[in-house]
């Protein structure tokens, strides 16, 4: 039976949760983790600080439970390709393409990223959930450079770690620098056409790379 809350609502723990992460997601990425509030997230979800204590322990508890979801949804996108059944330079493609659409439709994950940069990974040490989660997507590269280079698609015989920087460095900068690289040159960085650009040109970019 679904438990009720202090509200006076009846709850359903998994929904309330979810609930909560997704409101916290927007507080820190908006606010960083000094500056997010619980009160304000307890507002947001009709919820209380005891009821996310309860669940996430503690502010820094939530914070990391924030993060890891986040790379749980982008690595969950990922494996949902099934690009062990395309060609290899298709496979990269899409993985690409998939990377670019996934940051710039979340900022928030941008931010989120940055933030804990600012923090040196200081939480994101203490979450085994996060390393694991990050080893498929190198796992998933490295297949698809290892068949690309037994078949002579790729000359290159790069390190998947240095593949994926690649990919994630532009991806990531455009959307984290936007509006500062659109200040100094007057470039819109959502603007459809160089959108759709910048997605073929890091394609191109890393296939070119292999194929030199």
């Amino acid at each position: 039976m679904a438990e009720r809350g202090e509200n006076g609502r009846k709850n359903d723990p998994q929904q309330t949760k979810e609930d909560i992460l997704l409101v916290a997601t927007e507080e820190f990425s908006t606010h960083g983790l000094a500056g997010a509030r619980v009160d304000a997230i307890a507002e947001k979800t009709r919820t209380s600080k005891r009821m996310i204590y309860y669940y996430f322990g503690s502010k820094e508890g939530l914070y990391l439970a924030v993060l890891e979801q986040s790379y749980r949804k982008i690595r969950s996108l990922e494996s949902d390709l099934h690009l062990s059944n395309l060609e290899p330079e298709e496979a990269l493609r899409t993985l690409i393409s998939t990377t670019f659409d996934h940051d710039e439709a979340n900022p928030d994950f941008v931010r989120l990223v940055s933030i804990e940069n600012i923090h040196h990974a200081a939480h994101m040490l203490r979450s085994e959930a996060i390393r694991d989660l990050n080893v498929s997507v190198i796992e998933t590269i490295a297949g698809i450079l290892q068949r690309g280079f037994d078949q002579g698609v790729f000359r290159r015989n790069a390190d998947p770690i240095d593949i994926h920087m690649m990919i994630s460095a532009f991806c990531f900068f455009r959307v984290s620098n936007r509006y500062t690289f659109g200040t100094i040159f007057r470039r819109n960085l959502s603007d459809s056409d160089t959108i759709e650009r910048h997605r073929g040109m890091i394609a191109d970019a890393v296939v070119s790379y292999l194929k030199s």
